[in-house]
């Protein structure tokens, strides 16, 4: 908008024409949160000047704090949960600035008054991608001592892991050992933690709501019609999109060990937006035959009545659409054991590493047939606990597809003791959706996972199986582009010829010249098993040349094993071809981490 607009709403005694073209020039780089700081400081000194000597030294010092929010998300949800408490802070008054920790200076910290951290935890107890710095900070020699800072700390995990929370945990003592004033207890939520968030935030608002709120609020300046961002979509993990599957084709071969599907998903009608490297949240049913299985042997019919989110379903429909059933998890073996004592399911609850192992292949059906019981219909739902959308990486650009989204889903299943079982979303994807029935879809935006701003940029891509998905929106979007950034590819797979997925697609992108080189790694054509980090240390040399030249370097697919194993090889890549030791490489990553030249999108 033309400084002429702006100056439209302002009356002409307040500013001159040279002051208000110096203040749009200087705000015009900032971003939202910034502004809401200048605007805030702005508002204090103000309070200042009209108050001279007599103002008050506790008004002053309101003026001063603010609350910062770092988050640290590796898929969205810690990010989701830091937004909705600044929206909620900032209604009450309180100034906040939210920041990703990955865009944090460490540093700042003592200078920090109040300060919320929301983290999540994935791997083995690791920090996500975009908090391992500061993570790594406070827990160092360099951390300052922080007697003045109080702070708070919410945990987002999953309580089937051994590390639930941990991240949330090192915080919270790193914290506390470095003298900061804890202003409530940490909070560490399970998947199901909305409930649970909502009530942090309506306590801790209140309790901050005093400190962090000053008289001259009424007086913050309202920046003239400035716009600060592009609205976001109306749908979201709470309000997702009724989309319309258009379809499902099995990408991998008749004699393949793996059923990986192709889906296609129509978005007319809806204002979702995304980029490649974004997450597409799918809600999903329970097949109805899993569901029967589970009421035949707890004796329940079918036909009773339960209360779920203040509704009256039949326990059928309510354990199809809202309850988690394919994944098994602690709480429920808790709650199962409290509504039916058995002395061996005890004893397995009480070792948790056989616990881990047993429910990690096992859904709910197969506890309780190993461990037979009867429950009311009642009794069953407060032991499950509400079932969570799954997150597929996009395998499509909307600068090619336009208004559909592409994902790459492998079909789960297995067998439990002769029981056929499907994995919850992708057995809805894969099988039991049909062309033209509706999907609840949602996008998961995710900035720790993007191209580099400028299409010059080389680019290393390392993504095995289903961990090809981005890395085609990737090139879709740098096709569309005319980027001339270089462009390389490791993929690995069983076989090339039953698994090499897109395999025609990629042809025609190396030879249209959009991918220059695609090292491929199939484990099952040759006596010894070879992987993609193999294949990046064979070419060990021409990788550290990229890197060196720029090249930001991309892995996607499973963290437990292959992610670290590239890891691996990379820091030995740079030990090799750089000439230097082994601190000296994982100092080289931490540095392309910072600078966002190493991301990953792992699972």
């Amino acid at each position: 908008m033309s400084s002429s607009s702006n100056q439209a709403n302002l009356p002409s005694a307040v500013l001159s024409d040279s002051q208000w073209t110096q203040i749009n020039t200087a705000i015009a780089p900032l971003n939202r949160d910034q502004l809401n700081w200048v605007s805030g400081y702005l508002a204090g000194l103000a309070n200042h000047q009209a108050q001279g000597a007599n103002i008050s030294p506790v008004a002053d010092a309101v003026a001063n704090k603010k609350l910062t929010i770092l988050y640290g998300s590796q898929t969205g949800n810690a990010k989701g949960v830091a937004q909705e408490y600044k929206a909620r802070a900032e209604a009450v008054g309180i100034t906040v600035n939210l920041a990703s920790m990955a865009d944090y200076k460490a540093k700042q910290l003592k200078s920090e008054s109040h300060v919320l951290i929301v983290v999540s935890t994935h791997g083995e107890g690791d920090a996500p991608d975009d908090a391992v710095e500061l993570h790594e900070f406070v827990g160092s020699k360099k951390a300052p001592k922080l007697p003045d800072l109080k702070y708070a700390v919410v945990g987002l995990g999953d309580s089937s892991y051994e590390f639930f929370c941990q991240t949330a945990k090192d915080f919270d003592k790193r914290l506390a050992d470095l003298g900061a004033s804890r202003i409530v207890d940490r909070l560490d939520c399970d998947v199901d933690y909305d409930s649970a968030t909502s009530a942090f935030i309506d306590q801790i608002t209140t309790m901050l709501k005093q400190e962090l709120t000053a008289k001259a609020e009424s007086q913050v300046v309202q920046m003239p019609n400035r716009v600060v961002g592009a609205a976001n979509s109306q749908y979201s993990k709470k309000n997702p999109f009724p989309a319309t599957l258009s379809e499902s084709q099995k990408i991998t071969g008749r004699d393949s060990i793996k059923d990986i599907r192709h889906i296609e998903i129509a978005l007319e009608g809806s204002d979702i937006q995304y980029q490649p490297g974004d997450a597409l949240g799918v809600w999903f049913n329970n097949d109805d035959s899993l569901v029967e299985e589970i009421l035949q042997l707890l004796s329940i019919d079918a036909a009773e009545l339960v209360e779920v989110d203040q509704q009256s379903l039949t326990i059928q429909q309510a354990l199809i659409e809202h309850f988690e059933l394919t994944l098994s998890y602690p709480t429920f073996v808790k709650r199962y054991l409290e509504l039916h004592q058995n002395a061996d399911l005890q004893a397995l609850f009480e070792d948790k590493a056989k616990l881990r192992d047993y429910l990690a292949e096992r859904q709910i059906a197969d506890v309780i047939r190993d461990y037979p019981a009867q429950l009311s219909a009642s009794d069953l739902i407060s032991a499950l606990r509400p079932i969570t959308p799954r997150l597929y990486s996009i395998a499509s650009s909307q600068a090619e597809v336009e208004d559909e989204v592409h994902l790459t889903v492998a079909l789960v299943e297995y067998d439990v003791d002769g029981q056929p079982r499907t994995g919850g979303a992708s057995g809805f994807l894969a099988k039991r959706l049909e062309a033209g029935q509706s999907v609840k879809v949602f996008v998961e935006h995710n900035n720790n996972f993007r191209l580099p701003e400028s299409g010059d940029t080389p680019v290393i891509m390392v993504g095995p199986g289903t961990g090809i998905a981005p890395f085609r929106a990737f090139m879709q979007q740098r096709a569309e582009d005319g980027a001339q950034g270089k462009n390389w590819l490791f993929f690995g797979n069983p076989s090339f010829t039953q698994d090499f997925l897109y395999q025609t697609e990629w042809q025609r992108l190396v030879k249209d010249g959009v991918v220059d080189k695609v090292s491929l790694a199939f484990s099952r054509d040759q006596k010894e098993k070879i992987y993609v980090q193999h294949r990046l240390l064979e070419q060990g040399k021409e990788v550290y040349q990229w890197l060196q030249e720029g090249a930001h370097f991309y892995i996607c697919g499973d963290a437990t094993h292959m992610a670290k194993d590239v890891h691996d090889a990379l820091l030995t890549i740079v030990q090799q071809h750089g000439d230097k030791t082994a601190e000296q490489a994982e100092q080289y990553l931490i540095e392309l981490r910072k600078a966002k030249r190493y991301q990953k999108d792992v699972y």
